[in-house]
């Protein structure tokens, strides 16, 4: 069995939907197809694919198979162009994973951008509030959003962003502005697992940390269900200042006790580090790096703009 050839076989059926769509584009008879992709399931003792009447999908080990063949291909095609002094102009799919706030405000937009300047590149944007681990989950690049742990990863920055502590005007005027970090106590407040935790919220950095108990009334997994709910005046809640920049701005939400903000969190873009690095990462890093700083850089957030 040719390995590489099944594997460009089972890449085109999965593209194409369909063994016959796949086996008219590569121009083979279907039994050739079908027969190719059933010896690399014999190969790897597995199966890959989910067949019907109607529909083909991908097993759990099928995704994974086939997202490792996408890069060994693309490597492989790489490779050959840099031996025969051939110009590689950067294509392929990159999988890109960032904060579903922060995505949605800041990434998609340079994706756009990034699609129409290069239209041999697609994309696959995930968006969520946990952390992605690329190789497992074969992500090529991330936004990541605090402090990074030592790691094998490389990290670009491209920003950072404030914490802030929000309320709405009703709920504030009604239950009054705390002055100080312990007057949380006295307050109901809204946690966002992600963040922190759930019980209290720290303040400060280094050797002057405090640690504040908070009432947790409601505890959500996403910023915008947290947001929704301060705009609500179901509480207090602490989040990243361009998660709720548009509330500020409308005046459904005040910043309190911005005089008491810990250090800003850094935001970084990071990948495997892989060597060589593929040129279509290397032309989304170059080209995201200056545009998502220019875009965090553009949008200071202070209690003073509410």
């Amino acid at each position: 069995m040719n390995r590489l050839e099944a594997m460009s076989i089972l890449v085109a059926v999965v593209d194409a939907g369909s063994l016959s769509a796949a086996a008219r584009r590569l121009d083979m008879p279907l039994a050739t197809a079908s027969r190719k992709v059933g010896e690399l399931e014999s190969h790897l003792k597995t199966r890959l694919l989910h067949r019907t009447t109607r529909q083909l999908s991908l097993t759990e080990a099928g995704a994974s198979y086939v997202a490792a063949c996408r890069r060994i291909l693309e490597e492989i095609g790489e490779a050959e162009r840099a031996a025969t002094g051939e110009y590689a102009a950067p294509r392929g799919q990159l999988v890109v994973t960032a904060p579903i706030v922060f995505g949605r405000l800041h990434v998609v937009p340079v994706v756009a951008d990034f699609l129409a300047h290069y239209p041999e590149i697609d994309i696959d944007l995930v968006l969520t509030d946990r952390i992605v681990h690329l190789l497992d989950e074969h992500a090529d690049v991330a936004i990541r959003i605090g402090e990074l742990p030592d790691s094998t990863l490389v990290a670009r920055r491209v920003g950072a962003v404030r914490r802030v502590i929000c309320g709405s005007p009703a709920y504030l005027d009604a239950q009054g502005v705390p002055a100080r970090p312990p007057d949380l106590g006295a307050h109901r407040c809204i946690t966002f697992e992600v963040l922190e935790s759930t019980r209290a919220w720290t303040f400060g950095s280094g050797q002057s940390v405090l640690t504040v108990p908070v009432q947790s009334r409601l505890t959500v997994n996403t910023a915008d269900a947290a947001i929704a709910a301060a705009i609500l005046g179901v509480g207090l809640i602490r989040v990243l200042s361009y998660q709720v920049a548009d509330a500020i701005h409308a005046n459904e939400l005040r910043v309190v006790l911005d005089a008491f903000e810990s250090a800003p969190l850094p935001i970084h873009l990071v990948h495997a580090g892989q060597t060589p690095l593929p040129l279509k990462l290397r032309a989304f890093l170059d080209f995201a790096t200056p545009r998502l700083h220019a875009r965090i850089s553009g949008q200071p957030i202070r209690a003073t703009d509410a």
